[in-house]
């Protein structure tokens, strides 16, 4: 992007503000920090709602800015494939409009694209990312220069042409030299690949030192991305204990798909290392991975990491599990436009898992379950007990049950699922089978994604498992009309207990929250409900406003309520109610506890927010946070609850105040005015910030905050109170929002404005 594009973002933010979009205003500055720092779940929601916005306000600027941050979160750190290119090419098209050409921004589309389908299949796609990067026109005067001459690096690796991607990359770096401005991080890393790929590891490792010092296009996540590329490029130069320091640990790069394969070839590389444990559960995380690009669409990493993963089951002496993965990596290769190596590669890791010799059971075949029932938990290899349990699987029940379960624990649902269902279904049996396997059998179907099998299962069910089974499915699949529907009908059937919670968490999602709470209320003296069903009853039922049943949920869990019919109206103490905000971060807002599931916000809230000072709301009870255990940390906490719905809007309305900070007992004062009126008030400046004395200049310690008022008051009145309560003070206050909707003294407060630097 070029610079000048975050002056137009500034710009258009005033602008947006000025017209009365103070949401949309305050939302657009966050969206490329939710891309960059993996706030997803928010940029999902909000890039969406701008670009919505921005169309129908004739913006097409900032629709294209907020489609292309929302690719780029979905193609960059998650390394979406296949699901992402429709959107990438479209995004393409949007970008070569008249009124979008121009946009300083719009060279990013072709490189979105570029990183789709390298995300999908690199070298299948390595002439079309080429052919398109090449018809870009930017100069080195462009910050898009280094993301489109890295891209294009990248390309060149994956068509095998990695000399020339050597000299692409160092030509671009003298480009950028000569234009007075310094290569990005990520176009010396494309610049280190393309060393390795050459087999140049010690000229890779001198070019990743120099580009060290460059700056990121995406700093968050330079850290651990240097790590893992230095690890690689160490560990192919057989410095092994260098390479193992410079590793990010797997609970950092586990949260970042775009980096699996290069860590797992790094992984694969010292795992012979005494540094580096290759273990099961090295093993579960990488299934974890290939089934998360299996849904991405990223065929080729999927490929990479199936074959990377056999190998290391391979030395694991896991011959089952490297079947497997060969199988999986032969089905993922027929997606690939070039395949190139891969089926020799796949027919190696076959043959070397014939090779294994395997390990002994720690007993005799006919007491094995009992050994495995009696293993340390926390100690056992779940991969060889698969192993060992495999000869009884599909003919013993209960080695059956263990084997297949943990078949899936592992990452193998469908290989459960085939085991079971030959013994259950295909031998005509599972009429009669135990609701056990058949609650086992399901949960693998539905691992497995293998929804068609479920459901032909489910037809020759009773009807109570039938129901239930299918009822669990749609909840999976988040259907919540038909997981209603299959939970009345399971309930009906005598299913017990965890049908009616199906069916309430269902009619929940459907809004239908008195239905939700009624329905776990039937239960409330069944010697089955559990204390977590009573408070999802008490929440639903507080939505609805059916306090009979809030009362009847706080008695069962033994809170006292002092009131005993209408609204729960209580003082319970403070908490910290966390609500959405409109950039799609979230915030915490002091509330006062009215109720078990209710509480007023207590806090004023800038305009522009869904929810103010006075607004009753309804929260989830399960805390956010654990109560700290030390009793001198406890004094001071204030429990976290998510927010669930508004309850009753209390029409409150906020007025901005900023300028100088008064004195301490002129504050003291101010503060005792607004309490006496029961207007919230709250200073939203801290310590830091500072005011300009309108004749010395010296920096005055400020203040800024929102007061909020209930809906019979008038802004006239505001005025005048502030006006009075401010009047003796050293350094008048600016109320300038307030002032120019009475239309008094609005003057008199641009000049605080401005004189003060407010």
């Amino acid at each position: 992007m070029d610079v000048d594009i975050w002056a137009w973002v500034g710009d258009t933010q005033r602008q947006l503000h000025e017209d009365g979009h103070t949401g949309l205003a305050m939302a657009i500055g966050d969206v490329p920090a939710q891309a960059l720092e993996g706030r997803y779940s928010q940029l999902d929601v909000l890039a969406p709602a701008i670009a919505q916005q921005a169309e129908n306000l004739e913006l097409p600027w900032l629709e294209f800015y907020a489609r292309y941050w929302h690719l780029i979160g979905r193609v960059g750190d998650r390394a979406q494939g296949a699901v992402a290119m429709a959107d990438a090419e479209t995004l393409v098209e949007f970008a070569g409009r008249e009124d979008v050409r121009e946009c300083p921004a719009a060279p990013g589309a072709v490189a979105a694209l570029a990183i789709a389908r390298a995300n999908t299949d690199g070298p299948g796609y390595a002439a079309e990312r080429l052919a398109a990067l090449d018809a870009v026109e930017v100069e080195p005067d462009s910050l898009a220069f280094s993301a489109i001459a890295e891209q294009y690096v990248a390309a060149l690796v994956d068509a095998g042409r990695v000399e020339e991607a050597i000299i692409h990359a160092e030509s671009a770096v003298a480009r950028l030299g000569d234009a007075g401005r310094g290569a990005s991080w990520e176009l010396g890393a494309a610049s280190v690949r393309a060393l390795l790929a050459a087999g140049r590891a010690e000229d890779a490792l001198t070019a990743l030192d120099a580009a060290t010092g460059f700056k990121p296009d995406d700093p968050v996540a330079k850290a651990h991305r240097e790590g893992v590329l230095r690890a690689l490029v160490l560990a192919t130069l057989d410095r092994v204990p260098e390479s193992v320091d410079a590793l990010p640990d797997l609970d950092v790069v586990g949260e970042h798909p775009r980096d699996w394969v290069e860590w797992a070839h790094a992984i694969r590389k010292l795992a012979g290392s005494a540094q580096i444990t290759n273990s099961w559960q090295l093993g579960r995380v990488l299934k974890q991975w290939i089934d998360y690009f299996a849904m991405m669409g990223g065929y080729r990493p999927r490929v990479e990491l199936a074959l990377i993963a056999g190998d290391l089951a391979v030395a694991r002496q896991g011959g089952w599990q490297a079947r497997l993965l060969a199988d999986i990596a032969e089905s993922a290769a027929g997606e690939l436009k070039s395949p190139g190596d891969v089926t020799e590669r796949i027919a190696a890791l076959r043959a070397a898992a014939d090779g294994i010799t395997p390990q002994e059971a720690p007993g005799p075949q006919d007491e094995l379950v009992g050994y495995f029932d009696a293993a340390d938990g926390f100690n056992a290899d779940p991969e060889r007990w698969v192993g060992w349990l495999a000869p009884l699987s599909g003919q013993d029940l209960e080695a059956t049950r263990r084997h297949t379960t943990t078949l899936g624990f592992l990452g193998y649902p469908a290989r459960g699922a085939d085991i079971y269902w030959t013994m259950l279904v295909e031998s005509g049996d599972i009429e009669t089978a135990d609701p056990q396997d058949v609650s086992y059998l399901t949960g693998l179907l539905i691992e497995a994604r293998q929804d068609e099998r479920l459901e032909q299962m489910a037809e020759r069910l009773p009807a109570a498992q039938r129901h239930l089974a299918l009822g669990r499915l749609h909840r999976a699949r988040e259907r919540w009309e038909q997981a209603a529907a299959e939970g009345e009908a399971a309930v009906a059937a005598g299913a017990g207990i965890e049908a009616s919670r199906l069916w309430s968490a269902a009619v929940q999602q459907t809004d239908d929250n008195a239905k939700g709470a009624g329905i776990l209320r039937d239960l409330l003296d069944s010697e089955e409900i559990e204390p977590e069903d009573v408070w999802r009853m008490i929440t639903m039922a507080t939505a609805a406003e059916d306090w009979d049943t809030v009362r009847a949920g706080a008695a069962k869990i033994g809170m006292p309520l002092q009131s005993t019919e209408g609204p729960v109206e209580e003082e319970m103490g403070l908490v910290r109610i966390i609500l959405p905000a409109p950039d799609g971060s979230q915030r915490a807002v002091i509330s006062l506890r009215t109720g078990p599931a209710t509480a007023r916000l207590a806090i004023p809230q800038p305009p522009g927010m869904d929810y103010n000072a006075g607004d009753l709301v309804v929260f989830d009870p399960q805390l956010l946070e654990p109560i700290p255990e030390k009793a001198e940390d406890q004094e001071g906490f204030i429990p976290p609850f998510a927010a669930v719905s508004m309850l009753r809007p209390g029409g409150y309305t906020s007025w901005f105040f900023d300028g100088a900070a008064p004195s301490e007992a002129d504050w003291t004062e101010f503060n005792e005015v607004m309490a006496e009126r029961g207007w919230p008030m709250w200073v939203y400046s801290d310590e830091n910030y500072t005011v300009t004395h309108p004749t010395s200049g010296e920096r005055l310690p400020g203040v800024f905050g929102w007061v909020a008022v209930p809906p019979d008051v008038t802004p006239v009145e505001v005025d005048a109170l502030l006006d009075d309560a401010t009047e003796r003070w050293v350094h008048p206050l600016a109320w300038l929002d307030l002032a120019k909707s009475v239309d008094v003294e609005v003057e008199r407060h641009e000049r605080i404005t401005k004189e003060y630097g407010l």
